[in-house]
């Protein structure tokens, strides 16, 4: 049956000219007419690219803005609680520097300035930054947040590109240019004005990436005169992709223009502020270090507005992997997605880098199966060298980082569904019930658990394989009994019962391993034409293996009926 989308217009355009034969891609009725490349909406400066030969060595400073920036963005902005329980886990990660909140937004930002400001609840070392547009009064309400703080940064930010310029703030550049630095003296003087807290300066240009190189350029180095920055009280500029509307690479080209060109370079902090509007705000955040930033600003695990803030995550982990310390800990993954669901009351995807719940999780057989021998081999080296399985160098396929070392354990690495193998379901009754299939009868169970799940459509968990195990190749009832109160016995004496009631069984194969409470066992017999695999449980290795062979036997004659107890 055919599914019918009538509001989906299929392409039906022609084919474009010189389209090889194997795209056989149609022109669309999407209005892409209405949209200008990046080339034509910004200048890109032309530079001698240095960025793409470059490695991160080192973390930046990561400054989490999910106080500000983050809950702006939220349905439910959080309240003073959920604010500080946020800013504790920060704390508690280790970033040293968070903007905690844009005071002259509304009562509740205030407030919150107001409580950490009272409470003692920064410490020593970490730096809070507030966050206000270039309005006097706005920022005549920010410094008021601040008093008593032993340090500060005051962001000061406007709008700068074009579109912004005509259409919102109605000015032109050196309209513009002259309001921010207007705003920019009251902060001096109100700085001046605040001895008491060691205060510093930041400023974004929002909308960056959209704006002339040379008027950003022109307005940076003005403040950085203005602030008279220095190495050791540096100034801050921050250069958002407000809204992306490029590839990453164009983004890290502005970034570098930007680092060659500003002035007191030993004086400026370069930061940027990533959004992720195209996807790719994690892309961007990464060549624009490369390409010369030295601190970045997102939120845990991206949120923002529209599609969200860099997230620093992603970032921090990708460094991980790649052996360079992120300088925060991300040791528990899971009560940090907790705590930040919880403060802005939205779900993290289960598909998430590094932090979803599945991320760590395989499903498919041939992922399973990689994955299982990784973890064993890994086991192997480390003991080869003689170091914990944790020291040891990590080399696991499809497992970029080790998930032991962000607190999740083995259990749900490997998972069951029908689109799953034989090595993810050897694997999950060995590391949940001890039991060690010989190679050829996993490829045979692996037929069943997929039958099952076929029918039921859902996953199936070690529990349930252990179940599927023992109805399949474990069960006692059959064809061949015992007698009442007559165990099995050895295996020499169940084969000379057998022959006696006229059975014909040949052990092609008998195997098994010691398990809690004694011994499991696995034989595959010749029984007739009939060649079966069979499994036992037992106190002892050899009664163990008798039940192995008369599960097999029992399989094989299913459907008939022979009584053992006067053989």
């Amino acid at each position: 049956m055919t599914t019918v989308f009538p509001t989906i217009r299929t392409p039906r355009g022609p084919v474009p000219a010189g389209a090889p034969a194997w795209n056989p891609q149609r022109g669309s009725e999407m209005p892409s007419h209405r949209y200008r490349p990046a080339h034509e909406r910004v200048e890109i400066p032309e530079i001698r690219r240095a960025w793409p030969g470059r490695r991160i060595e080192r973390a930046p400073l990561w400054v989490p803005v999910d106080l500000r920036d983050g809950n702006q963005a939220l349905a439910e902005p959080m309240d003073t609680p959920r604010k500080r329980r946020m800013f504790d886990l920060l704390v508690a990660m280790g970033f040293k520097e968070i903007e905690v909140g844009y005071p002259s937004s509304s009562r509740t930002d205030f407030d919150f300035v107001r409580h950490l400001a009272t409470r003692g609840a920064v410490p020593g070392d970490v730096t809070p930054v507030v966050f206000t547009a270039a309005r006097r009064d706005l920022i005549e309400q920010t410094f008021a947040s601040i008093q008593g703080m032993p340090r500060a940064v005051v962001h000061l930010y406007t709008a700068t590109a074009p579109v912004w310029r005509d259409v919102v703030l109605g000015q032109d550049r050196a309209g513009l240019h002259a309001l921010i630095r207007e705003a920019a003296g009251h902060i001096a003087r109100l700085a001046d004005a605040m001895p008491e807290t060691a205060l510093r300066f930041e400023f974004s240009p929002e909308v960056f990436n959209c704006t002339e190189p040379d008027f950003i350029l022109e307005v940076c180095n003005g403040l950085t005169r203005l602030w008279d920055a220095s190495p050791d009280r540096p100034v801050i500029h921050n250069l958002p992709a407000t809204v992306e509307i490029a590839t990453p690479n164009l983004y890290a080209d502005q970034i570098e223009y930007m680092h060659r060109h500003l002035e007191r370079r030993d004086a400026v902090i370069l930061s940027v502020h990533p959004h992720n509007d195209r996807g790719t705000g994690v892309a961007c955040a990464e060549l624009a270090v490369l390409a010369g930033a030295q601190r970045v600003e997102g939120c845990l695990f991206g949120n923002g507005e529209r599609t969200g803030n860099v997230d620093l995550v992603t970032l921090a982990l990708n460094l991980y992997a790649q052996g360079v310390d992120p300088m925060v800990d991300f040791s528990d993954i899971d009560v940090i997605r907790r705590t930040v669901e919880e403060c802005n009351r939205l779900p993290v995807h289960v598909r998430h880098p590094y932090g979803g719940d599945l991320v760590y999780t395989a499903f498919s057989g041939t992922h399973q199966d990689a994955i299982s021998k990784g973890l064993a081999h890994h086991e192997r080296a480390a003991a080869e060298r003689g170091v914990p399985v944790g020291e040891a160098p990590w080399s696991v396929p499809y497992l970029p980082i080790d998930p032991a070392d962000v607190g999740r354990t083995y259990e749900a690495v490997i998972r069951v569904n029908s689109q799953s193998g034989k090595g993810g379901i050897a694997h999950l009754l060995q590391a949940h019930h001890g039991l060690d299939l010989p190679k050829a009868l996993r490829a045979e169970f692996s037929r069943v658990v997929q039958d099952a799940t076929d029918r039921s459509g859902r996953e199936a968990t070690p529990e349930d394989l252990l179940r599927l195990f023992r109805a399949a190749y474990m069960a006692q009832d059959g064809p061949v009994t015992l007698g009442e109160g007559e165990g099995a016995g050895p295996a020499a004496a169940l084969a000379a019962a057998l022959e006696a009631s006229g059975i014909a069984v040949e052990v092609l194969w008998q195997g098994g391993h010691p398990a809690e409470g004694g011994a499991v066992a696995y034989a595959r017999c010749r029984v007739g034409d009939t060649s079966v695999w069979g499994a036992g449980e037992d106190t002892d290795a050899a009664s163990a293996s008798a039940r192995a062979v008369l599960a097999a036997v029992n399989r094989a004659l299913a459907g008939q009926r022979v009584d053992l107890s006067q053989g």
